[in-house]
């Protein structure tokens, strides 16, 4: 499978993505933010984690590679799950490797994601979140229409730091997408 946007591809993931997986991940400051990725990641981590994303049923769950243009660089990962036709509905994060922050890339992978999930996927609803103080992810949702629902309290064990963490919920429709897609193409 693969998405593509201006500067990304977002694609399968694959073996030789193993040592960028591991420069992205084996960070703390993108690694407390996510609740299944453990610090320190190791190599080992990162080929389980490809290993089960090959493995992966698409009509559940859909693992991508963020991936630079440029330069064929994987620079972070996104995923859509518990994919729901029934109910038109998913959910899914995203992480970017620190050094690849605040160029828009998130903003830009996250917004093709979410335009394959109406588009492709024929979803009307995606809910996400983000451990409640990482504003970064907070702001990024809200640019993108993203409206707050709530909060999960304690609803993770973050492994990078064996806390447990609350989670703050977002929703996304798409008539909301559309209307914030409008308005930014102005």
């Amino acid at each position: 499978m693969e998405i593509e946007s201006k500067r990304l591809i977002l694609r399968n993931w694959k073996d030789e993505d193993i040592n960028d997986l591991v420069q992205g991940l084996n960070n703390i400051e993108v690694a407390k933010w996510m609740a299944g990725v453990p610090f320190p990641y190791t190599k080992k981590d990162a080929k389980n984690f490809i290993e089960q994303a090959k493995r992966q049923d698409e009509k559940i769950k859909i693992s991508l590679a963020i991936v630079l243009k440029e330069n064929n660089k994987v620079i972070g990962g996104t995923e859509i799950r518990n994919i729901n036709k029934k109910d038109g509905t998913a959910g899914g994060g995203i992480w970017l490797n620190e050094q690849y922050q605040k160029n828009g890339y998130g903003t830009e992978a996250f917004s093709a994601k979410i335009k394959f999930c109406f588009k492709e996927l024929g979803l009307r609803r995606i809910e996400n979140g983000y451990f409640k103080g990482n504003d970064k992810s907070h702001n990024m949702q809200l640019k993108l229409g993203y409206k707050d629902e709530g909060i999960r309290r304690k609803g993770f064990l973050c492994l990078a730091t064996n806390e447990y963490v609350d989670e703050c919920i977002t929703g996304l429709l798409k008539d909301e997408f559309i209307e914030w897609s409008d308005k930014s193409e102005r």
